[in-house]
């Protein structure tokens, strides 16, 4: 009888590096990005159900929202553990069945026996079996698939189920898979290293879809290797959404994640310019090439990453880095080398990790072969923890790791670095004046938290004051990057647990 209800849960993300939650108070939204992959899911679901989304990084749920619910579909990854446990005391305790998948469930079903359903590996694969089951009234408990479907049956995600104005960020996904096979990363064993895209059409279908929404502001294109497949992009894809955003006025920009051989290609650089790109984040991991052997990251092998670094920044392309300790390869000094890298690479947004090894990748085969495995893994590779025993003494790492967070993040050697990026940076993106809007926001309260109570204050308006005499076309990253600063700090602090 009556429509099925369906209410999709997106758990809250812990307080981490990448969740912002310092910086987003500053453009007044909620969260950075919404959560892709259940507005995908939910645009494959009948069209007659009735479909709601709670995401927790915007609202928590709430118990009415489950009494509404048939059936809740959860999606998380590891580092929402804790979030997604806690629905499913709750779905429990209202009563109402639960349909799990993602990154989580799909690598530790075993791990949830209060699940109802769980529908594993690529929704395409095994959701529209879970479908045809529960119409027939006898739906399995477990739906597993080993394939991996083109993306050209992904339908374009159900924008209308979220409040836009609460995101910094919109996302679309290109591809899935990477052509490298690192051997710390997870994304190969889940997505294999053939790399699969979506045609031209189906982008600039999904693009437009934003558009109409109402979208004007960044979009963050999710693959984890944007130029996995090149051929593609340089013929068919870049060409065709920098003529798409032409049209609809230059409103959109645009960031991804790719690999640094990037920089080897001038054509690819312009092409993701012209294209709207202005943000690339690349796993760089170490200096060390030692460690870059271990970890097979041969694309990283042989090169001075530095320089490619700065053509990056050069050809209008900022760059966030990935960076590990506790590889078993990393000599004592490595520490100091981290922090030289990242000064020299002028990179502003450096993650620094400890290495912990995931389940499904060939780090954690052999360190389990060896007997080095600890406990589970909280997927947060930011917040000091490890899951193996290092072969570093573990108190000289961790103590290591603090120092060069504690340095790159000190208020000195940030505002230093942002500089020395402006410098370099070459924004050539054309961008929208209505961006600005969002900005001008930021910095009134930046002014305020950072100019005034902030102890970085001397910092933070001789920054302001030399990009307007020095690079007023960087003005606006100059603003945002101080910003960071804040969460970064703040961030860094809670997990160190140090006075900053």
């Amino acid at each position: 009888g009556g429509k099925v209800k369906i209410l999709l849960i997106c758990p809250e993300y812990p307080l981490t590096f990448w969740s912002f939650k310092h910086a987003l108070r500053f453009i007044s939204k909620r969260a950075a990005f919404p959560p892709l992959g259940l507005l995908t899911v939910a645009a494959m679901l009948p069209e007659r159900w009735e479909k709601r989304l709670v995401d927790e990084n915007v609202r928590p749920v709430k118990d009415k929202d489950l009494a509404w619910a048939d059936y809740v579909f959860l999606g998380a990854m590891s580092i929402q553990r804790a979030a997604a446990e806690r629905i499913i005391k709750r779905c429990g305790r209202a009563g109402v069945k639960i349909v799990a998948g993602g990154p989580m469930f799909t690598t530790f079903p075993e791990e949830f026996d209060d699940v109802d359903h769980l529908v594993l590996g690529e929704a395409e694969a095994t959701l529209p079996r879970f479908l045809a089951d529960l119409e027939a009234g006898r739906p399995q408990r477990i739906y597993v698939s080993d394939e991996r479907p083109s993306l050209d049956q992904t339908p374009i995600p159900q924008w209308d189920l979220i409040d836009p104005s609460k995101y910094a960020t919109m996302n679309v996904q290109y591809s899935r898979g990477c052509p490298f096979n690192c051997d710390f990363c997870g994304i190969t064993a889940m997505f294999g290293r053939k790399v699969r895209v979506k045609s031209r059409e189906k982008i600039l279908a999904e693009l437009e879809s934003l558009y109409q929404f109402g979208w004007r502001k960044r979009v963050f294109f999710v693959d984890d290797n944007f130029i996995g497949n090149r051929r593609w992009l340089k013929t068919d894809i870049l060409p065709a959404v920098a003529d798409w955003r032409k049209a609809r006025g230059h409103h959109f920009s645009f960031l991804t994640q790719t690999s640094i051989d990037l920089s080897d290609d001038e054509e690819l650089m312009d092409l993701m310019v012209r294209a709207g790109f202005d943000t690339v984040f690349i796993g760089i991991e170490t200096p060390d090439e030692g460690s870059l052997t271990e970890c097979a990251k041969v694309q990283n092998q042989g090169r001075d990453m530095v320089a490619c670094v700065k053509k990056l920044h050069r050809a209008g392309l900022q760059v966030q880095g990935g960076f590990i300790v506790g590889f078993d390869s990393d000599p004592a000094s490595i520490f100091k080398a981290q922090i030289e890298f990242i000064r020299n690479s002028s990179i502003v947004t450096a993650m620094v990790g400890l290495l912990n090894a995931h389940v499904g990748t060939r780090l954690y085969q052999r360190l389990a072969k060896e007997g080095r495995l600890l406990t589970g893994i909280t997927g947060d590779n930011t917040d000091g923890t490890i899951n193996f025993v290092p072969k570093m003494n573990r108190d000289t790492l961790l103590s290591g790791y603090g120092a060069i967070v504690s340095t790159i993040y000190s208020t000195k050697e940030y505002y230093r670095r942002v500089r020395s990026f402006l410098k370099e940076f070459r924004p050539r993106a054309k961008r929208r004046a209505s961006l600005r809007l969002d900005l001008i926001g930021a910095l009134f309260k930046s002014m305020i938290r950072l100019g005034i109570i902030g102890r970085e204050r001397v910092q933070y308006w001789k920054l302001l004051a030399w990009s307007l005499l020095r690079r007023p076309r960087s003005f606006p990253y100059a603003v945002t990057l101080a910003i960071y600063g804040f969460h970064f700090r703040k961030v860094f602090r809670q997990l160190t647990k140090s006075p900053a």
